[in-house]
Protein backbone atom coordinates (compact mmCIF):
# COMPACT_ATOMS: atom_id res chain seq x y z
CA UNK A 1 0.00 0.00 0.00
CA UNK A 2 2.95 2.44 1.09
CA UNK A 3 4.82 1.88 -2.15
CA UNK A 4 1.18 2.54 -4.08
CA UNK A 5 0.59 5.45 -2.74
CA UNK A 6 4.66 6.47 -3.21
CA UNK A 7 4.37 5.53 -6.89
CA UNK A 8 1.05 8.25 -7.33
CA UNK A 9 3.02 10.83 -5.39
CA UNK A 10 5.69 10.09 -8.02
CA UNK A 11 3.37 10.09 -10.50
CA UNK A 12 1.44 13.47 -9.98
CA UNK A 13 4.53 15.36 -9.44
CA UNK A 14 5.56 14.50 -12.52
CA UNK A 15 2.23 15.90 -14.30
CA UNK A 16 2.79 18.95 -12.53
CA UNK A 17 6.05 19.20 -13.64
CA UNK A 18 5.20 19.10 -16.48
CA UNK A 19 2.85 21.79 -16.47
CA UNK A 20 4.65 24.42 -14.46
CA UNK A 21 6.83 26.54 -16.29
CA UNK A 22 9.95 27.74 -14.06
CA UNK A 23 12.64 30.15 -15.05
CA UNK A 24 15.61 28.58 -17.34
CA UNK A 25 19.06 28.76 -16.08
CA UNK A 26 20.59 30.56 -19.43
CA UNK A 27 16.96 32.47 -20.87
CA UNK A 28 16.40 32.09 -24.57
CA UNK A 29 16.54 35.53 -26.56
CA UNK A 30 15.28 36.86 -29.98
CA UNK A 31 16.62 39.91 -31.43
CA UNK A 32 15.97 41.40 -34.63
CA UNK A 33 17.73 44.17 -36.64
CA UNK A 34 17.17 45.76 -39.77
CA UNK A 35 20.08 46.08 -41.64
CA UNK A 36 20.07 48.31 -44.71
CA UNK A 37 16.22 47.75 -45.63
CA UNK A 38 16.21 44.02 -44.47
CA UNK A 39 15.91 42.16 -41.17
CA UNK A 40 18.76 39.78 -39.59
CA UNK A 41 17.57 37.59 -36.86
CA UNK A 42 19.63 36.37 -34.07
CA UNK A 43 17.99 33.11 -32.00
CA UNK A 44 20.40 32.59 -28.63
CA UNK A 45 20.43 31.50 -25.13
CA UNK A 46 21.84 33.71 -22.49
CA UNK A 47 24.22 32.08 -19.55
CA UNK A 48 25.28 33.97 -17.01
CA UNK A 49 28.87 34.51 -15.27
CA UNK A 50 27.12 33.93 -11.22
CA UNK A 51 30.98 34.70 -10.34
CA UNK A 52 32.75 32.21 -12.50
CA UNK A 53 35.38 32.85 -14.79
CA UNK A 54 34.29 32.92 -18.13
CA UNK A 55 36.81 32.51 -21.18
CA UNK A 56 39.29 30.66 -20.20
CA UNK A 57 37.38 28.64 -17.73
CA UNK A 58 33.76 28.20 -18.11
CA UNK A 59 34.17 28.36 -22.10
CA UNK A 60 37.51 26.63 -22.92
CA UNK A 61 39.95 28.50 -25.12
CA UNK A 62 40.60 26.81 -28.45
CA UNK A 63 37.78 24.70 -28.10
CA UNK A 64 34.22 24.59 -30.24
CA UNK A 65 31.68 26.58 -28.64
CA UNK A 66 28.12 27.08 -29.42
CA UNK A 67 27.71 30.64 -28.49
CA UNK A 68 25.43 30.73 -25.64
CA UNK A 69 23.73 27.77 -24.28
CA UNK A 70 21.36 25.25 -24.81
CA UNK A 71 20.58 24.95 -28.49
CA UNK A 72 23.37 26.46 -31.18
CA UNK A 73 23.10 30.05 -31.84
CA UNK A 74 21.06 30.83 -35.07
CA UNK A 75 21.39 33.63 -37.23
CA UNK A 76 19.24 34.74 -40.11
CA UNK A 77 19.39 36.96 -43.05
CA UNK A 78 16.91 37.75 -45.22
CA UNK A 79 18.88 39.17 -47.77
CA UNK A 80 22.39 38.07 -49.16
CA UNK A 81 25.19 39.90 -46.99
CA UNK A 82 28.54 40.41 -46.17
CA UNK A 83 29.49 38.66 -42.88
CA UNK A 84 33.08 39.69 -41.65
CA UNK A 85 34.13 40.38 -45.23
CA UNK A 86 32.55 37.42 -46.45
CA UNK A 87 29.72 36.93 -48.77
CA UNK A 88 26.65 34.89 -47.22
CA UNK A 89 23.89 33.85 -49.05
CA UNK A 90 20.16 34.51 -47.28
CA UNK A 91 18.93 32.18 -45.49
CA UNK A 92 19.60 30.58 -41.36
CA UNK A 93 23.09 29.41 -40.09
CA UNK A 94 24.01 28.15 -36.80
CA UNK A 95 26.91 30.25 -35.37
CA UNK A 96 29.41 28.77 -33.03
CA UNK A 97 32.63 30.20 -32.21
CA UNK A 98 36.11 29.04 -31.00
CA UNK A 99 37.05 31.75 -28.39
CA UNK A 100 41.23 32.60 -27.49
CA UNK A 101 42.49 35.19 -25.37
CA UNK A 102 43.52 37.31 -27.91
CA UNK A 103 41.10 36.24 -30.82
CA UNK A 104 38.19 34.32 -32.09
CA UNK A 105 37.12 32.03 -34.61
CA UNK A 106 33.58 32.79 -36.30
CA UNK A 107 31.69 29.80 -37.69
CA UNK A 108 28.58 30.04 -40.08
CA UNK A 109 27.25 26.78 -40.45
CA UNK A 110 24.38 25.47 -42.50
CA UNK A 111 22.89 22.99 -40.17
CA UNK A 112 20.94 25.00 -37.53
CA UNK A 113 19.56 21.92 -35.36
CA UNK A 114 22.57 21.26 -33.05
CA UNK A 115 22.29 20.96 -29.65
CA UNK A 116 25.93 21.22 -27.55
CA UNK A 117 29.12 20.75 -30.06
CA UNK A 118 29.36 17.06 -30.80
CA UNK A 119 27.43 16.44 -34.01
CA UNK A 120 29.48 19.64 -35.40
CA UNK A 121 29.60 19.10 -39.02
CA UNK A 122 32.68 20.85 -40.54
CA UNK A 123 31.56 19.78 -43.63
CA UNK A 124 28.81 22.19 -43.57
CA UNK A 125 30.83 25.35 -43.18
CA UNK A 126 30.22 28.53 -44.52
CA UNK A 127 32.43 30.63 -43.07
CA UNK A 128 35.73 30.52 -40.77
CA UNK A 129 37.50 33.43 -39.78
CA UNK A 130 39.43 34.46 -36.97
CA UNK A 131 37.82 38.18 -35.54
CA UNK A 132 39.89 40.18 -32.65
CA UNK A 133 39.13 40.38 -29.46
CA UNK A 134 38.13 43.69 -27.48
CA UNK A 135 38.70 44.15 -23.79
CA UNK A 136 35.64 45.82 -21.52
CA UNK A 137 35.73 47.87 -18.55
CA UNK A 138 31.82 46.99 -18.41
CA UNK A 139 31.21 43.50 -17.22
CA UNK A 140 28.41 42.26 -19.60
CA UNK A 141 26.66 39.32 -16.59
CA UNK A 142 24.50 37.89 -18.98
CA UNK A 143 25.55 36.64 -22.17
CA UNK A 144 24.48 39.00 -25.17
CA UNK A 145 24.43 39.62 -28.81
CA UNK A 146 23.57 42.58 -29.98
CA UNK A 147 23.81 45.55 -32.89
CA UNK A 148 25.62 49.22 -33.32
CA UNK A 149 27.29 51.52 -34.90
CA UNK A 150 24.93 51.69 -37.75
CA UNK A 151 25.37 53.11 -40.89
CA UNK A 152 22.89 53.15 -44.05
CA UNK A 153 23.59 49.70 -45.41
CA UNK A 154 25.95 48.12 -42.40
CA UNK A 155 25.88 47.21 -38.51
CA UNK A 156 28.12 45.86 -36.06
CA UNK A 157 26.61 43.31 -34.69
CA UNK A 158 28.60 42.70 -30.64
CA UNK A 159 29.11 39.17 -28.78
CA UNK A 160 29.52 40.32 -25.34
CA UNK A 161 30.34 38.74 -22.03
CA UNK A 162 32.15 39.14 -18.57
CA UNK A 163 35.19 41.81 -20.05
CA UNK A 164 35.04 40.25 -23.32
CA UNK A 165 33.55 42.09 -26.57
CA UNK A 166 33.95 40.77 -30.05
CA UNK A 167 32.46 42.78 -33.23
CA UNK A 168 31.20 41.48 -36.59
CA UNK A 169 30.26 43.88 -39.21
CA UNK A 170 27.29 42.82 -41.78
CA UNK A 171 26.50 44.61 -44.66
CA UNK A 172 23.95 44.52 -46.37
CA UNK A 173 24.65 43.24 -49.66
CA UNK A 174 22.30 43.91 -52.38
CA UNK A 175 20.28 46.39 -50.94
CA UNK A 176 21.20 49.67 -52.67
CA UNK A 177 21.09 48.28 -55.84
CA UNK A 178 17.53 47.60 -54.96
CA UNK A 179 16.93 50.66 -53.48
CA UNK A 180 18.44 52.20 -56.83
CA UNK A 181 16.11 49.87 -59.51
CA UNK A 182 13.08 50.92 -57.31
CA UNK A 183 13.48 54.21 -57.75
CA UNK A 184 14.15 53.88 -61.26
CA UNK A 185 10.86 52.00 -61.72
CA UNK A 186 9.33 55.07 -59.61
CA UNK A 187 9.44 57.02 -62.89
CA UNK A 188 7.39 55.08 -64.82
CA UNK A 189 4.53 55.85 -61.86
CA UNK A 190 4.17 59.51 -61.75
CA UNK A 191 6.42 60.04 -58.59
CA UNK A 192 5.79 62.45 -56.28
CA UNK A 193 7.62 65.14 -54.97
CA UNK A 194 8.71 63.34 -51.87
CA UNK A 195 9.97 60.85 -54.40
CA UNK A 196 11.72 63.07 -56.58
CA UNK A 197 13.11 64.52 -53.14
CA UNK A 198 14.34 60.71 -51.68
CA UNK A 199 15.90 59.54 -54.26
CA UNK A 200 17.81 62.69 -54.84
CA UNK A 201 19.57 62.26 -51.47
CA UNK A 202 19.22 58.46 -52.41
CA UNK A 203 21.98 59.18 -55.47
CA UNK A 204 23.58 61.89 -54.00
CA UNK A 205 24.74 59.92 -51.18
CA UNK A 206 25.35 57.00 -52.68
CA UNK A 207 26.28 56.71 -56.14
CA UNK A 208 28.36 59.04 -59.26
CA UNK A 209 25.15 60.51 -60.29
CA UNK A 210 25.01 63.48 -59.13
CA UNK A 211 23.82 65.46 -62.00
CA UNK A 212 21.36 62.96 -61.72
CA UNK A 213 20.50 64.10 -58.36
CA UNK A 214 20.14 67.63 -59.17
CA UNK A 215 17.58 66.88 -61.65
CA UNK A 216 15.88 64.82 -59.15
CA UNK A 217 15.90 67.26 -56.41
CA UNK A 218 14.67 70.24 -59.15
CA UNK A 219 11.74 68.51 -60.05
CA UNK A 220 10.96 68.16 -56.52
CA UNK A 221 11.15 71.83 -55.48
CA UNK A 222 9.00 72.63 -58.79
CA UNK A 223 6.55 70.05 -57.80
CA UNK A 224 6.66 71.48 -53.87
CA UNK A 225 8.24 75.20 -53.76
CA UNK A 226 7.44 75.87 -50.25
CA UNK A 227 9.44 72.85 -49.49
CA UNK A 228 12.45 74.88 -47.85
CA UNK A 229 14.30 71.27 -46.70
CA UNK A 230 14.15 70.06 -50.29
CA UNK A 231 15.99 73.54 -51.28
CA UNK A 232 18.88 73.19 -48.39
CA UNK A 233 19.49 69.26 -49.88
CA UNK A 234 19.37 70.96 -53.35
CA UNK A 235 22.29 73.33 -51.54
CA UNK A 236 24.20 70.07 -50.39
CA UNK A 237 24.16 68.65 -53.92
CA UNK A 238 25.64 71.84 -55.13
CA UNK A 239 28.39 71.45 -52.81
CA UNK A 240 28.98 67.75 -54.04
CA UNK A 241 28.75 68.80 -56.77
CA UNK A 242 31.83 71.78 -56.50
CA UNK A 243 29.18 74.39 -57.49
CA UNK A 244 30.17 77.02 -54.12
CA UNK A 245 28.56 80.20 -55.75
CA UNK A 246 25.18 78.41 -56.65
CA UNK A 247 25.32 76.41 -53.26
CA UNK A 248 25.47 79.64 -50.65
CA UNK A 249 22.90 80.95 -53.04
CA UNK A 250 20.51 78.41 -52.56
CA UNK A 251 21.39 77.74 -49.15
CA UNK A 252 20.66 81.75 -48.18
CA UNK A 253 17.29 80.95 -50.38
CA UNK A 254 16.72 78.21 -47.67
CA UNK A 255 16.98 80.94 -44.75
CA UNK A 256 14.66 83.68 -46.31
CA UNK A 257 11.95 81.07 -46.90
CA UNK A 258 12.48 78.89 -43.68
CA UNK A 259 12.06 82.59 -41.61
CA UNK A 260 8.29 83.09 -42.50
CA UNK A 261 7.42 79.63 -40.91
CA UNK A 262 6.59 78.84 -37.56
CA UNK A 263 9.29 76.27 -37.32
CA UNK A 264 12.45 76.00 -39.31
CA UNK A 265 13.42 72.04 -37.48
CA UNK A 266 16.73 73.42 -37.95
CA UNK A 267 17.47 74.07 -41.35
CA UNK A 268 18.21 77.54 -40.61
CA UNK A 269 21.11 76.42 -38.68
CA UNK A 270 22.15 74.07 -41.42
CA UNK A 271 21.65 76.37 -44.18
CA UNK A 272 24.49 78.90 -42.21
CA UNK A 273 26.50 75.32 -41.24
CA UNK A 274 27.02 74.42 -44.99
CA UNK A 275 27.74 78.52 -46.35
CA UNK A 276 30.31 78.88 -42.93
CA UNK A 277 31.90 75.47 -44.33
CA UNK A 278 33.68 76.88 -47.34
CA UNK A 279 34.93 79.32 -45.38
CA UNK A 280 37.16 76.98 -43.61
CA UNK A 281 38.21 75.96 -46.58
Amino acid sequence: MKKYILLSFVFCCSIVSAQIKTPQPSPTATITQKIGVSNVSVEYSRPGAKGREIFGGLVKFGKIWRTGANKATKISFEEDVVFGGQKIKKGSYSLFTIPNDKAWKILLNTETEIWGTGKYDESKEVYNQTVEVKESSNFVESFTIDFGEFEDFSAIMSLKWANTVVDIKIKSLSAKQKIREDYLQLLTKGPSANDYYNGAKFFADHTELTDFALEWINIAIEKKPEAFWMMFHKARILKIMGMKKEAINTANAVIDLASDKKDDYGYIQKSKDLIASFKKK
